[in-house]
């Protein structure tokens, strides 16, 4: 394996870097007091990846086994216990543990513990999550509420297919 060709052709580099403070506020509100944020999007990245910090409340839930076909995700816990599911089975996960999940790959995460867990969730290319997140809590708030078709429309959009 060997470096991908450059894409800065420039002599002395450019002051472009950019940092999130760790009190910058979360984006997205999630239910039973977790939070998304949106640490690097796509369109801050040119779509090179995405990454969230996904703060999850006591016994919140998660999303049932699906896989993506544009996108390959990733995910680092930072605290608690995270049930990952991993193509085969729910796994338990905590602090430093890792998962990588190719596109195709069967994946799904859940906090099934009575403690707040919180990971990162790195999507590349990095596609617009953003909206996928706040139609999901849309919906779970009740303002959205959807027609079945609706539903299935809105996660084949955003490259969601459930088993």
């Amino acid at each position: 394996m060997s470096y991908p060709p450059p894409t800065y052709h420039g002599d002395g580099g450019e002051q472009t870097a950019w940092l999130r403070g760790v009190n910058q506020p979360a984006e997205l509100g999630l239910r039973q007091g977790g939070a998304a944020h949106y640490l690097a999007t796509g369109a801050s990245t040119d779509g090179r990846f995405g990454l969230y910090r996904w703060d999850m409340g006591p016994r919140a839930g998660g999303p049932d086994p699906h896989f993506h076909r544009t996108m390959s995700e990733s995910f680092f816990i930072l605290s608690g216990t995270v049930m990952l599911h991993d193509g085969k089975d729910w796994r338990e996960t905590g602090a430093g543990d890792f998962a990588h999940v190719p596109e195709g790959g069967v994946h799904g995460f859940r906090n099934e513990s009575d403690e707040p867990a919180s990971m990162l969730i790195l999507f590349a290319p990095g596609a617009p999550r953003e909206a996928y997140f706040e139609g999901l809590v849309d919906l779970a708030e009740g303002r959205w509420k959807p027609t079945e078709q609706e539903l299935a429309d809105f996660f084949v959009a955003h490259d969601n297919h459930f088993i």
